[in-house]
């Protein structure tokens, strides 16, 4: 079983599949390597796919110190995937959590990244919403402790942004629970505590984003309502990003339209590679709509 090794001794459990330029997928809070099925299915035919278990989550180590998780540790996990298997750079994929841990990575290392595909990322990030995030998640930590990752699973799973995947896909929704149901209790905990309930605001890293030139797809769906406003802000201060809105979609758009995920990632890395993802045309920002200014 493959692990690839970080420099404060946790292992990550990894698979590799494919061949090509290398994609590397990071999975939601909810989710493990698995929530990436539909995607390395297909991309695996073009690009070598490496799905890894963030830390906390079995296979890989669950650290029993709290302060071993946060939001850097998550971005550096990225790195340490990419360095055990000997990769310069690669194009990264992350949903939810795991869209921060890849904006994070985008930030601190863009020269290691091809391009970034931003998804569900956002939750909690709005300043009204700062307090009720922290306090949500704390209480969140709380409750996986004291009844168990199958609970937490039977109520996370129908959730305002997760019965979505339910009405679309019952089946696939099963399998989404069933999974999170299997989780390591105290992983997830220490994951809400101190990746989750600590992590940033979007709205805090307006600066560094404008000086990003990385090659940036953000994706949300249309009913993940925690996530449209910080989106669409992250639109209009990355010069380099694109914005992708699913229709009648809640969180896991992954799972809940494959077909419209891959095609729009697809897209996305065709351009990339091409040579041909643009930056934003600064005549496009502000100004009269009709061209027109007044006297």
């Amino acid at each position: 079983m493959p692990h690839a090794g970080t420099d404060d001794g946790v292992e990550l459990f990894y698979e590799e599949t494919g061949a090509g330029e290398p994609l590397v997928f990071v999975h939601e809070f909810a989710g493990d390597f698995r929530s990436w099925e539909p995607q390395v299915r297909y991309f695996s035919r073009r690009y070598h796919c490496i799905a890894y278990n963030a830390r906390g989550y079995p296979p890989s180590g669950v650290p029993a110190d709290t302060a071993s998780y946060s939001q850097e540790r998550a971005w550096r996990d990225i790195e340490a995937v990419l360095d055990h298997l000997g990769l310069d750079r690669a194009h990264v994929i992350g949903l939810s959590m795991g869209g921060f841990a890849t904006l994070h990575f985008g930030l601190n290392r863009p020269e290691r990244a091809r391009s970034l595909v931003v998804a569900g990322c956002g939750y909690g990030a709005e300043g009204n919403q700062r307090e009720r995030f922290q306090h949500e998640a704390a209480a969140t930590a709380d409750l996986i402790e004291s009844k168990g990752m199958g609970s937490f699973a039977e109520t996370y799973s129908l959730g305002p942004t997760r019965v979505q995947l339910e009405n679309k896909d019952p089946r696939g929704w099963r399998e989404f629970r069933d999974q999170l149901g299997e989780q390591s209790a105290k992983g997830s905990a220490s994951t809400m505590r101190g990746v989750q309930r600590n992590r940033p605001s979007i709205f805090d890293l307006q600066d560094a984003m404008r000086a990003l030139r990385v090659p940036t797809l953000i994706m949300t769906g249309d009913e993940d309502e925690p996530c449209l406003v910080p989106n669409v802000f992250m639109k209009r201060v990355i010069p380099s990003s694109a914005l992708v809105v699913l229709p009648n979609s809640g969180h896991a758009i992954n799972l809940e339209e494959p077909a419209l995920f891959n095609a729009a990632v697809e897209e996305f890395l065709s351009q990339v590679r091409s040579g041909r993802w643009p930056e934003r045309d600064a005549r496009s920002v502000g100004g009269s709509i009709l061209g027109v200014e007044k006297d």
